[in-house]
């Protein structure tokens, strides 16, 4: 069924369009649901799957850098963030949530390239594992529809 018989806004058709994704590996059990959600949806919205580039980084922090080097080869329409940060009994996750999503904005502001931003930053294992594959399908609709208007716009 195309989207537009599912009631969504026609900038969610995924065909030609080319995602990168980045995924960390800390808290892997999580991040792996949340990239199969995503990769699940994107080919749902019709990006092929020879079209989306999937690579890992140690954790959330390493996350800025990976999308950085992917926005400067120019090869893709959008990029999608993918980490779990959960917290714990230090500053740690203050630094780790604030510096990991900061980078995620900077790198999309300063390629003008639509990023979605799925680094979940929980209390408990369990609040991520409830949002890890909503997050994941809400990410891919990001990226496809952010990609369609950034292109409509440029």
């Amino acid at each position: 069924m195309r989207n537009a018989e599912r009631g969504e806004p026609a900038r969610l058709d995924g065909r030609d369009l080319r995602i990168g994704i980045v995924q960390a590996r800390f808290n892997a059990e999580l991040t792996d649901a949340i990239a199969r959600a995503c990769s699940a949806e994107l080919i749902a919205l019709g990006v092929a799957a020879g079209d989306i580039t999937h690579v890992t980084v140690p954790g959330a922090l390493e996350i800025g850098a990976a999308l950085n080097a992917l926005a400067d080869a120019d090869d893709h329409d959008a990029l999608v963030a993918i980490g779990c940060v959960i917290r714990g009994e230090t500053y740690h996750f203050e630094l780790v949530a604030n510096e990991s999503a900061a980078a995620v904005t900077r790198v999309g502001i300063d390629h003008g390239m639509a990023i979605a931003n799925a680094i979940l930053t929980c209390d408990t294992p369990a609040q991520a594992e409830a949002r890890a594959g909503e997050k994941g399908r809400d990410a891919a609709r990001v990226a496809v529809e952010m990609a369609n208007l950034l292109d409509e716009l440029s």
